[in-house]
């Protein structure tokens, strides 16, 4: 895709691009303010290692998310259903991270008790992101969608099944691999497909 020249269309996507800036920021504003309650108070709650590999994962999610958003710049048309949709997306994610790291857990016994107990709505909500996310890739454009290949229908597919698996069980092992290898193919993908705009 080339970028438009449409000065129209531009200032469409820069109305958008602070939008998604604002939510975007929320969300790794929430994320690292909840971290940094962590450091500040480290024994209030035991903390649970797979809990924080989603935390990290929902942080690259969002810079990613954030990055590939820049394609949208390439549209040439905006309407109210595609700010509507992107903007929702956005939302979704931002989310997502007020669930994987929330204000307060004190009727929890522990960050491992919170995740387990709240991992239904987590995961059925990243199984949506991933599957939003379709969506948001095909809107850049059908070339740009093919470009991914099969691998943009098989992460997104795979990683909704395992989300929706995540939801069923509260097996420590599975949700252990899952966050391990969820946040490796994660960072394999950004390094691969996002390296240059």
């Amino acid at each position: 895709m080339n970028p438009v020249a449409d000065p129209v269309a531009a200032a469409g996507f820069t109305h958008m691009r602070i939008v998604l800036g604002m939510v975007v920021g929320l969300g790794l504003t929430h994320l690292l303010r909840q971290f940094a309650r962590m450091i500040e108070h480290p024994g209030r709650k035991r903390l649970y290692w797979v809990h924080l590999v989603w935390v990290a994962a929902m942080f690259f999610y969002l810079l990613s998310f954030w990055w590939w958003e820049y394609r949208l710049s390439h549209l040439v048309q905006w309407d109210f259903n595609l700010y509507l949709f992107v903007t929702l997306y956005a939302l979704l994610l931002y989310l997502l991270c007020t669930l994987v790291f929330p204000e307060n857990i004190d009727e929890y016994a522990d960050w491992r008790d919170y995740f387990y107990r709240r991992r239904h709505w987590f995961f059925g909500l990243l199984a949506l992101a991933y599957l939003v996310d379709l969506g948001d890739t095909l809107v850049k454009g059908r070339a740009y969608f093919a470009g991914f290949g099969p691998e943009m229908w098989l992460r997104s597919l795979a990683y909704a099944a395992f989300s929706l698996m995540a939801m069923a069980t509260a097996n420590p092992r599975y949700h252990a691999i899952f966050a391990v290898a969820g946040l490796a193919y994660q960072l394999a993908f950004i390094v691969r497909q996002f390296e240059r705009l």
